[in-house]
């Protein structure tokens, strides 16, 4: 397969390039999804892997971060799936568990009725109706993403380090998803050639609070001695109306994934592993 990723500087695009050395790995600055400058030659590739993303979700809340994210989120895929229908290729494409409002009382399905509650999950949720669109497409979503780069396990890894006890959101649930898992994933609905369609692809085992996460950060970095404290959303962001708001269930069935043969290892022996290697 002749494999281009774009958004190769991001925590997922690193994977993915980690995970694929042979792909053309194509970063925000040689090409920009939203619509500068030159395209790459799309009829030389099999796949498309679409990692760039505004990830920015309380700066979408603003006048110019909404247009940045429509476009980056919204319009950009919707321009790949336009050319995927023109050139035959297989667009893979990352979506959010922002997409829900997180109001389900049970792990949301892959095709649960979408309810974006911020900016930046209504313009995720355009960007997957379009990329539903293209014939031949993946669309994989995570949570609560963990890779090289910046992330909520890197912050508390540097807390940690400067003997500093966060008080850290308790009633958000979810699972870490851990970046070279989600590369994994795609590699195997591509190599074998699984149906095409939504999966959602988390890491594995109990459900857990952004708390119950900071930790168990702490406790793998020898730290535990640091009391973490519970607090909720409401109080966190208190004060502060330009925050998006953030669904509280963020936790994904995982059935759909496991039955085409996805792994989707537990979070904690993960983080463990990201922790020691850090």
């Amino acid at each position: 397969m002749k494999v281009l990723i774009l958004g190769a500087g991001g925590q997922v695009g690193r994977a993915l390039a980690a995970a694929l050395p042979s792909a053309v790995a194509l970063s925000r600055a040689d090409f920009d999804i939203t619509g500068t400058g030159p395209e790459p030659d799309w009829a030389g590739f099999d796949v498309v892997v679409n990692a760039a993303a505004h990830t920015d979700v309380d700066g979408a809340q603003t006048p110019d971060g909404r247009v940045a994210t429509w476009r980056a989120n919204a319009v950009g895929p919707a321009t790949l799936a336009d050319r995927a229908r023109r050139h035959g290729f297989t667009l893979v494409h990352f979506s959010t568990e922002y997409v829900f409002d997180g109001g389900k009382a049970a792990p949301y399905v892959e095709d649960d009725p979408v309810a974006p509650l911020s900016a930046y999950g209504a313009a995720k949720a355009a960007g997957d109706l379009a990329v539903a669109g293209a014939g031949r497409h993946y669309l994989l979503r995570p949570t609560w993403v963990v890779g090289e780069g910046r992330n909520f396990v890197a912050t508390m890894l540097g807390l940690a380090g400067r003997g500093i006890a966060p008080t850290v959101v308790a009633d958000q649930i979810g699972r870490p998803t851990f970046a070279p898992d989600l590369a994994s994933a795609v590699l195997h609905l591509l190599s074998t050639d699984a149906p095409h369609g939504t999966y959602h692809v988390t890491g594995g085992g109990d459900p857990a609070s952004w708390a119950d996460v900071a930790r168990a950060v702490f406790a793998a970095a020898g730290r535990d001695d640091l009391a973490v404290t519970d607090t909720t959303t409401a109080e966190y962001f208190a004060g502060k109306p330009d925050v998006a708001p953030r669904p509280l269930n963020s936790v994904l069935d995982l059935a759909k994934a496991h039955a085409v043969g996805v792994a989707t290892p537990d979070w904690n022996s993960r983080l463990a592993r990201y922790v020691s290697r850090s």
